[in-house]
């Protein structure tokens, strides 16, 4: 431990921290033991029995607060399990949008009756949830959706379609952004509802992408009706919640450590006796390092409002970087279908989903920097 007053700093974790993270690591890498792809786990690997142990050993909802089911633990500790998982390769896909942000978005700015009614639930791993957010024709631009609920009574009638909406097939609940009321600006009028994927009404088409994976959806809403009771915070003031919800979504570890069992694994084949080779894997465990800092200061609330579009652009441009080394450690292996190549077919999604690094950058020019539009 450094001296007081040394100038230096001292990242060494408390004992307690410590021997939490030799425990997730341990559980992780059982969990992980056999799988065929261990990278991109928080998105493709979905193992609802995973996701019920990981509720009965207290490492969902870590620091949501006891009242609703939480176990009010600190942001660290919550840091230390996610990254243990993450870089193992763990399924927890299941239940890691609750746990990332349809839980701390519900206790923003759900109503008491909807913390106890699907906190609980989330905690224990028994609740798996999907987010409606992105359409046809609209990319990033989630102020040009046109999912629209019209109320009826005490219920709102849903028509529209979302697309890349990750597991809705096997989702029990929506958290759906849609269209409620007409405003002077695209961002105005929009709201929140929970909507039950059993309702009549719902079609979910899955899509399969270049890796064979079918995780990502197109949902189909047809006179879908939800109970009024099912609407998260102001009625038209989604857009404030949804960026608050994205600050969670954006500044996560998922964000710097998706491919890092890929690179892990595939590291041992580098030709380290070429100097270019053994450059590139000391920018790439420079960056980790850094990364790791940024997502820390998210994480820990140090960094500016906003930071976190600056976090994700950076550490997914990694991500990508990370795939390139690997298939070039590979070398023709990289050509045949295996680990490496479906990481380099991946790769291009990292900078697009949870918005593009292009949105982001022009996030960080305006609303950090500054920046004339």
């Amino acid at each position: 431990m450094a001296a007081v007053g040394s100038g230096a700093m001292d990242f060494a974790l408390p004992p307690e921290i410590e021997k939490l993270r030799l425990e997730a690591e341990e559980v992780a890498e059982q969990a992980a033991a056999g799988l065929p792809i261990l990278e991109d786990s928080w998105i493709n690997a979905h193992d609802r029995a995973f996701s019920q142990e990981l509720g009965r050993r207290g490492w969902l909802g870590m620091t949501w607060p006891e009242e609703y089911g939480g176990h009010g633990r600190t942001a660290l500790e919550r840091f230390i399990v996610t990254e243990a998982l993450i870089a193992a390769g763990a399924p927890i896909a299941a239940t890691w949008f609750c746990d990332r942000q349809m839980g701390p978005a519900l206790l923003a700015f759900g109503t008491e009756e909807q913390k106890r009614r699907f906190l609980p639930d989330m905690v224990a791993g028994n609740a798996a949830w999907c987010i409606g957010m992105s359409e046809p024709d609209s990319g990033s631009d989630l102020a040009s959706l046109r999912t629209r609920a019209v109320e009826d009574g005490d219920t709102f009638v849903v028509n529209g379609q979302k697309v890349w909406t990750s597991f809705a097939a096997m989702a029990d609940w929506c958290y759906l952004i849609c269209r409620t009321d007409t405003g002077d600006k695209p961002h105005q009028g929009i709201s929140e509802l929970i909507v039950d994927m059993t309702t009549p009404g719902i079609e979910v088409r899955p899509i399969t992408d270049m890796t064979g994976n079918r995780h990502f959806c197109e949902v189909l809403f047809d006179d879908v009706v939800v109970p009024a009771s099912n609407l998260v915070g102001e009625r038209g003031g989604s857009w404030k919640q949804t960026m608050s919800q994205l600050e969670h979504e954006r500044g996560g570890i998922d964000r710097l450590l998706s491919n890092r069992a890929l690179y892990r694994d595939t590291l041992p084949r580098a030709d380290v006796t070429d100097p270019l080779v053994r450059q590139e894997i000391a920018a790439l465990e420079s960056f980790y390092r850094i990364g790791r800092l940024l997502v820390l200061r998210e994480v820990l609330g140090q960094a500016p409002k906003g930071f976190s579009a600056a976090a994700k652009a950076a550490c997914t441009s990694f991500e990508q970087r990370v795939a390139d080394f690997c298939a070039q450690a590979a070398g023709p292996d990289a050509m045949l279908w295996n680990r490496v190549s479906r990481g380099v077919c991946y790769g291009p999604a990292y900078t697009i989903m949870g918005g593009t690094n292009n949105v982001l950058k022009n996030i960080v020019g305006e609303r950090i920097l500054g920046l004339p539009r």
